[in-house]
Formats: structure tokens, sequence, C-alpha cells
């Protein structure tokens, strides 16, 4: 059996939930999730739960934040006043916003409104949160 390994294409259904059990991602009602392991361009301890994994097995990980989104950061957190905002925005909590930077796009999660006063948050939603992923590899290609 071939096993997924750094350079592999990898295809995989999943499953993501958080401590409480609720479930804030999956793939079973759509295409399976498609990556080439050691990319990066899945959270690195996703990856490292396909690494050793062969066409049809099953697996579930348990993905720490250092490994997942990161551990939740107040520095990202700020209160601007509305006149900084777009005059054509209605903010609104949960809204999100995108600014660009040097470093490239960043996003900002409206979180509250009181009066002129808005607070913006950086951080991603799961920052800070234990993952847990059930895991099911579909495909493994070599380059």
């Amino acid at each position: 059996m071939t096993t997924a390994k750094k350079g592999d294409t990898v295809k995989v259904h999943y499953t993501g939930k958080l401590d409480d059990g609720t479930v804030f991602d999956s793939s079973i009602e759509r295409d399976p999730l498609e990556f080439t392991l050691g990319m990066q361009s899945v959270i690195a301890g996703f990856e490292q739960g396909v690494v050793g994994l062969g066409v049809g097995e099953r697996k579930t990980i348990s993905v720490e934040p250092e490994d997942g989104y990161g551990h939740y950061t107040s520095d990202l957190v700020a209160t601007v006043n509305r006149s900084q905002l777009p005059d054509n925005l209605e903010p609104a909590p949960g809204m999100v916003l995108q600014s660009d930077s040097p470093q490239g796009p960043l996003k900002f999660m409206i979180t509250v409104v009181e009066g002129d006063q808005i607070t913006l948050d950086g951080n991603h939603p799961l920052a800070g949160k234990r993952l847990t992923f059930d895991l099911e590899v579909v495909a493994v290609s070599s380059p």
C-alpha cells in the first residue's frame, strides 16, 4: 500500500470539530480536500496527521493551536472610529473587512459596534482552539 509522504498529492475527506463537539467544517457533502504534502497549503497539524496514511485509511487527530491557527493574540484586536471605515459601510458584528498590508491582505472581523467605536479582531476565528479532525484518505499520488 502506498502511504502519503512529502511531495505526494492527497485527497482527504475530513470533519473538523471543536472540543465541545461542534462541527466547524466538513468535506463529507462535497469533494474531498486536495493538497500536496509539504507545500504548507493546510495547517501543519492537519498535514502531519495525513502523513503515513494510505488510501482508505481513517484516523482521528487532535491539533493544538500552535499547529493549527495559532494562539489568540490580543495585539490583533483594535478599536477604531467609524470615520476610519469606508463611508458606504454599515458596520455590524460578524462582518469581515479586508485591508492591504506589506505582508498581503489582512482580514478583520467586527466584533463590537458601540456608537462610533468599532472593535476589529484580526485573529482567525479558530485561533486558540484545539481542533479535532476525522480524516479519511481517498487518494494518494506521487509526483
